[in-house]
């Protein structure tokens, strides 16, 4: 006989036989962690799927749900072999209505049979139980909008954020946070003076503080950032602890040097997103593979 935790003396014919307990849960590896692991192999770079009426035109492709489809199909078979992200403009399908939520369906379950890390770009900020509606919606393994990763909005504080956090700290889906971001009309909030730092570093800094477990034990956290690679005043990144998302490399003018020069210490964690430059070579599936690897070289 046995008990919880091993034999039992007295116990008869069994008592000097153990039997094992329970295998212990592996825990969730993070979405750092895996962003890590697969950049070893793919590079760091991530490419947008942004169907815009314009892009859709210059493909030769009509701007209905069949158009979409069809480019969606086409980034999917070129890009995600050749990129570490693969970031879907959620606002692009959006436009579509319920049709366009049904092939940005399609398009991330497409992504996740190639293995490609997906990111939503939904950018959703809320409190409460609606922003607990957005955690299940991205991060919720039977919803079928789920990703890899979701971008965020702070604006109503980081702490709002906080039920899609722990989503993604149960589910291994990173929460991508907007700090510094490529616009020009950024500054206004995100270099407002928050008790001495910019509001941007203090987005920085508490997300550096979510991510301080999985960094003490050598990883990299759930939760990441978004910093522009065109941002003339950015906050410090040495100790964010996560990936870090930064757009405007290419068309909107930021360069390899600058991807450098913002992050620092935490350049292994820097995804570079690249898309206008990408895109622009549809709508040849080859000429796309093509423009994702020369862009992705740079960032290896």
């Amino acid at each position: 006989m046995t008990g919880p935790g091993g034999p039992v003396s007295g116990a008869g014919d069994d008592a000097a036989r153990p039997v094992p307990g329970p295998e212990p849960s592996s825990p969730v590896p993070t979405f750092g962690d895996r962003f890590l692991a697969r950049a070893r192999e793919h590079g760091r770079l991530c490419v947008g799927i942004d169907p815009h009426p314009g892009l859709l035109r210059d493909w030769g492709l009509p701007v209905d749900v069949s158009g979409l489809r069809e480019f969606s199909r086409r980034c999917v078979e070129a890009i995600a072999d050749e990129a570490c992200l693969v970031k879907p403009q959620v606002a692009f399908y959006e436009a579509f209505g319920s049709a366009g939520f049904a092939v940005l369906e399609e398009t991330l379950a497409a992504l996740r049979g190639t293995g490609a890390l997906v990111v939503a770009d939904a950018k959703r900020g809320d409190i409460g139980s609606t922003m607990a509606g957005y955690a299940r919606a991205w991060t919720d393994p039977a919803s079928p909008l789920r990703a890899d990763a979701v971008t965020v909005s702070p604006y109503l504080g980081v702490g709002s954020l906080a039920p899609v956090v722990e989503a993604g700290e149960r589910t291994g889906t990173g929460v991508i946070i907007l700090a510094a971001t490529s616009n020009p009309e950024g500054p206004q909030v995100q270099g407002a003076d928050a008790g001495g730092r910019s509001v941007a570093q203090d987005v920085v800094d508490r997300v550096s503080a979510l991510n301080a477990a999985a960094v003490a034990r050598g990883g990299a956290g759930t939760v990441g950032v978004v910093v522009g690679a065109t941002v003339t005043d950015p906050p410090r990144l040495d100790e964010v602890g996560g990936v870090v998302l930064m757009p405007g490399v290419g068309a909107q003018g930021g360069t390899a040097a600058d991807v450098r020069r913002i992050a620092g210490a935490a350049e292994r964690l820097v995804s570079p997103n690249i898309s206008r430059g990408v895109l622009a070579a549809g709508p040849d599936v080859d000429a796309l593979r093509a423009a994702a690897r020369d862009a992705g070289a740079l960032f290896r």
